[in-house]
């Protein structure tokens, strides 16, 4: 029975990795390093997902090139010195899963190529995915670019194509680039926000995502 989609790309942190906290955390200590103001975690936590010089401009609107760089470099130090991140539970399973069973898988997520390459190779996750995009290669979410990038080199077009992600972010790029997709409630954004994008459904594990693509097969 021929799939409803080829291509499944996977947003990182919040979708497959559960690093909420540690960006927190790794944000919090780097603004009171610099003496900036310590922000609220229900701040910071709203704005993973997008890279990170876009998020901090969005954390600080107002801050000079200066700032942005201390910032940019301060939290780099602690975001990899101490990186206690965990995969969500099943998350590997889902990967080999769905490896196994003939899609192609990719991953487009805000973080930046060094941070990315470190922790796919810590957890093993490599071996399933065809392509990656970070956002220091490309325009962050939510422009559409990097969901185009990684269409573009697998020779795989929009119809055949699926975004899973925790962010308004990831699901405003599949809307601009014009693929299904499919949010995740347990990340960063609530359920209404997700909703709001107009998802094909809002799951509440990956490891419900399986399932949900043979159903896809068997309504097509």
């Amino acid at each position: 029975m021929k799939k409803t989609y080829e291509l499944v790309v996977f947003d990182w942190d919040g979708t497959l990795m559960d690093s909420e906290a540690h960006i927190v955390t790794s944000m919090q200590r780097t603004l009171k390093d610099l003496d900036l103001p310590v922000l609220a975690r229900e701040k910071i936590r709203d704005i993973i997902g997008l890279g990170l010089r876009e998020a901090i401009l969005r954390l600080l609107p107002d801050c000079d090139d200066d700032v942005l760089l201390a910032i940019i470099e301060r939290y780099r130090y602690h975001f990899f010195t101490d990186d206690p991140c965990e995969p969500f539970a099943g998350a590997e399973q889902v990967l080999q899963h769905l490896h196994e069973a003939g899609y192609l898988l990719a991953v487009a997520t805000g973080k930046g190529r060094r941070g990315l390459d470190r922790v796919l190779q810590s957890t093993g996750f490599s071996q399933y995915f065809a392509e990656t995009r970070c956002a220091d290669e490309t325009h962050s979410k939510p422009h559409p670019q990097m969901l185009l990038d990684i269409m573009d080199i697998l020779d795989v077009d929009a119809k055949r194509t699926l975004m899973v992600g925790d962010t308004e972010y990831d699901l405003e790029m599949a809307n601009a680039a014009r693929t299904a997709a499919v949010g995740v409630d347990y990340g960063v954004h609530t359920r209404e926000r997700l909703m709001a994008c107009s998802p094909l459904a809002c799951l509440s594990s990956i490891t419900e995502l399986p399932e949900w693509l043979v159903n896809e097969i068997n309504t097509a």
